[in-house]
């Protein structure tokens, strides 16, 4: 396959095979159960089976599909142990290349991007793709001054194909939601929907590019790279060398495993502080380690405002998690909007939800693990399963204005349980988050907590 399937015929026929597949497979398990085979060894199959045609689907598909994939794949440091070597191994498939466009299709997007003399603009340009991503690729380059440049090419239809995919991968739903248990799939569906609306936008992209290379600019742990030239689906940017942050994650030293998680979450918490936007595509592939220890970071396409006012509520909220009674705790999450205003909740059970999430913070230094990953989801499973009339999960909302955040840093912890780093949480939070250290908020109120 050398390019996007465009047919929606096609697409759509792919889409369609997943809920069937799973369809069979469950009634294959069901005759397994007949006959005495444990059914928790036939769900374990049938996840295990599930999730190799789900991302192998997903990844064939590439676009919005492959985006989703990619999405998904940070939550698999919260499956057992069973689960989590086929899926790290098909998630590590999906995270990689994809085919190629043909020369001649990256040739006539770069002729209508930059110009019939494009070439004129390199002084070397490599045909065959240096990676590939879900709705472009990227060849690398020489720019005509010396400087190494990666140039990313979009897809030919890649916005046709993105839009078909989300018109059909709603009805993934029901099949994700059992793999990846605690995850609310379709809210992040949707603003994966929105998000990569704006990522085939590559003036978008290299707008918000350029404000994290400007607010980073001679930083000693953090490299974003300068954008060289964009126009059309052509963004040209200065080359990111490196490690890759998953072969630090398969094979990297624990000074480097360290190091990397470290600098991502402060990437991650310092960019709203320095300039106004959150990058909230933090899986492995958009991340290097630099020979000199710098982390190099790429793909800015779904970064998100984050205005001050929500930069303090985040703060203000993470201090109460961290250091608040349990009541504070129902309080302040009231008054988010995390809890529906009306109903009645047992404060003891919203802080046995809240606290272990907020317990990285409490801690000078804390080590993440797979395993603290798969309590905290098995912990958020028992909760969100429970539908009974006036139990816990049909008062818990995630309130709109927090859905970027939440997913920007819910991947982060991912990637530092991937990493399985151990980090210093606490003192980052206290230099980039306005709130947490008990200061004013931009009205001039003190966040009183009970220490």
């Amino acid at each position: 396959m050398s390019d996007i399937p465009r047919r929606a015929v096609t697409r759509t026929a792919k889409l369609a095979s997943l809920p069937l597949g799973f369809a069979g497979r469950t009634a294959l398990g069901f005759g397994k159960r007949t006959i005495g085979r444990p059914a928790e060894a036939v769900a374990l199959e049938v996840q295990r089976r599930t999730a190799e045609q789900l991302f192998s689907v997903l990844g064939e598909l590439k676009g919005g599909a492959m985006k989703v994939g990619q999405l998904l794949s940070i939550f698999e440091t919260g499956l057992p142990e069973e689960l989590a070597g086929p899926f790290r191994a098909s998630l590590t498939r999906l995270q990689e290349s994809a085919p190629p466009m043909p020369a001649a299709t990256t040739h006539r997007v770069l002729a209508e991007g930059l110009g019939p003399d494009w070439r004129d603009r390199f002084a070397e340009f490599a045909d065959r793709p240096a990676a590939a991503a879900s709705i472009g690729q990227v060849h690398r380059a020489v720019w005509r001054d010396g400087r190494e440049v990666a140039v990313k090419v979009q897809y030919p239809g890649a916005g046709r194909a993105l839009m078909s995919d989300f018109n059909q991968i709603s009805r993934l739903s029901r099949l994700i939601n059992p793999l990846f248990p605690g995850v609310e799939v379709k809210p992040v569906v949707a603003d994966l929907k929105r998000r990569l609306e704006k990522e085939l936008d590559y003036v978008d992209e290299a707008r918000a590019q350029t404000a994290f290379h400007d607010a980073y600019a001679g930083d000693p742990d953090i490299l974003v790279p300068a954008v060289v030239a964009q126009s059309g689906n052509v963004l040209v940017t200065e080359w990111l060398g490196g490690t890759p942050l998953a072969e630090v994650i398969a094979a990297g030293t624990r000074e480097d495993r360290d190091r990397a998680g470290q600098l991502l979450f402060r990437f991650l918490l310092s960019g709203p502080a320095r300039c106004g936007m959150i990058h909230i595509d933090p899986h492995p592939g958009n991340f290097r380690l630099l020979d000199d220890g710098r982390l190099g970071v790429m793909d800015f396409g779904g970064a998100a405002r984050v205005p001050a006012e929500l930069q303090w509520s985040i703060g203000r909220l993470l201090r109460i998690g961290t250091l608040g009674t349990s009541e504070e705790i129902v309080a302040a999450l009231r008054e988010e909007g995390f809890l529906d205003p009306g109903g009645e909740v047992d404060p003891e059970q919203v802080a046995a939800l809240v606290v272990p999430h907020a317990t990285p913070f409490a801690e000078e230094r804390f080590r993440y693990t797979r395993e603290w990953m798969r309590r905290q989801t098995a912990h958020g499973f028992g909760v969100a399963s429970d539908m009974r009339p006036g139990a816990l999960a049909r008062q818990l909302r995630l309130p709109p204005q927090y859905l970027a955040v939440s997913r920007a840093l819910a991947g982060c912890g991912g990637v530092l349980c991937q990493l399985e780093a151990e980090v210093a949480l606490r003192a980052e939070a206290v230099r980039w988050l306005p709130g947490f250290a008990g200061d004013q908020d931009p009205e001039g109120e003190a966040a009183e907590i009970t220490a």
